[in-house]
């Protein structure tokens, strides 16, 4: 094993580093036998051959770890399609004709003449053309995910979505709110498909609580495309939490990299511009500070410990104050032989007050917007 970290006064178009960093690092590999040279950085495809070369070893980019890292994190059918997306869209910029053995013709086809194709140019043909099947299948995946979202609003509950830098206890998070069973393990990426349960707030509303894909600093694009179902659920949500790893010492920098990928995804109207005044911020891992009490108080956020539950109570009654202040308060009279509309109200309100007269039922009730807007077309 061997690690190091270098000063770059310039990048080399052809190495990334400069020319004694290259011959010192090849021989620290040589001297520690290393079979795979990961480089935190992003190499063009010619940098990475150069360097395999000078190295006599494999060499691996950023985006090639993290790729690898998806692929054996993927367990569904979507996650499977979004990693191969993402990998293929990866390799089609290795395929460079600095690998002679691309080069190779193939002949013509029985009396055609002609060279042919060469290998590269048969690869990105193949490879173009299982990106376009892929997109077809994500895009249906998409629109499966529209008509699940679209039933969800005939049965309205709020949604909160969990979202976060990687490894920030999202998924412990979950696991402990609505008591599921969801994978949460301390690395990298242990989720990759959104994930939903019913959640009781205090007030006895119901939501549905999502958990999605953590974020990484300098996140690759393909990554972004490949897995834009994922992160449409975070644009669907009523309520965004945002978990940070409040213990980690690079916390500002991780909230700085979530924000960042959220506010690409508002710039390109995946997201309401508005998203920071549906957000609370969630200082997870606040037991290896000591407490929650030894938590800075920070203005819209929430100091708890999924693993001890401290500070759960407060951070889902903060949940509810969120969502209540979205909503709108109404008073409908209701005909004492009209229940349906009466049970409606119930079940998609909270009823705050009810006057029962002769003539009338007098109710005072709040709802979401969307749900007053669909009762009063019911009348």
């Amino acid at each position: 094993m061997h690690t190091a970290i270098l000063p770059l006064r310039a990048r080399r178009p052809s190495t990334l580093l400069g020319d004694g960093q290259v011959a010192a690092q090849g021989q620290a590999l040589a001297a520690a036998g290393v079979a795979v040279a990961i480089v935190d950085a992003a190499l063009s495809p010619v940098q990475q051959r150069n360097l395999e070369r000078a190295w006599a070893c494999k060499v691996i980019d950023r985006t090639g770890l993290i790729l690898d890292i998806f692929g054996e994190r993927a367990v569904t059918a979507e996650g499977a399609l979004q990693v191969e997306l993402a990998h293929l869209d990866y390799q089609r910029s290795r395929l460079v004709r600095s690998w002679t053995h691309l080069e190779r013709q193939r002949g013509g086809f029985g009396f055609l003449g002609g060279p042919g194709e060469t290998q590269i140019e048969a690869d990105r043909r193949l490879i173009g053309e299982r990106m376009v099947k892929l997109r077809r299948e994500l895009e249906q995946v998409r629109r499966t995910r529209g008509l699940h979202r679209t039933a969800r609003r005939r049965v309205p509950f709020p949604v909160i979505a969990l979202v976060g830098y990687t490894n920030a206890g999202k998924s412990t998070l979950f696991n402990v709110l609505t008591g599921a069973g969801v994978g949460a393990r301390d690395q990298l990426f242990a989720t990759l498909d959104p994930t939903m349960r019913g959640l009781r707030l205090p007030s006895g509303r119901r939501a549905i609580l999502s958990d999605t894909v953590g974020f990484i600093s300098q996140l690759p694009t393909e990554l972004v495309a490949a897995f834009r179902a994922t992160l449409e659920e975070v644009a669907q949500a009523d309520v965004i939490l945002h978990v940070r790893d409040i213990a980690h010492p690079d916390s500002a920098a991780q909230k700085a990299d979530v924000v960042a990928v959220l506010d690409g995804m508002a710039r390109d109207s995946t997201l309401d511009p508005d998203w920071r005044d549906r957000t609370i911020a969630v200082l997870n891992k606040a037991d290896l500070l000591g407490g929650v009490a030894n938590v800075l108080p920070k203005p819209g956020a929430v100091p708890v410990s999924a693993i001890t539950g401290e500070g759960l109570p407060a951070l889902l009654a903060f949940i509810d104050a969120k969502i209540a202040a979205g909503m709108e308060v109404a008073r409908y009279d209701i005909a004492p032989q009209d229940g349906a509309r009466l049970a409606w109200l119930y079940q998609h309100g909270e009823v705050m007050e009810r006057q029962d007269a002769d003539q009338a039922i007098h109710v005072t009730v709040r709802l979401l917007p969307s749900d007053r807007a669909r009762f009063e077309h019911r009348e």
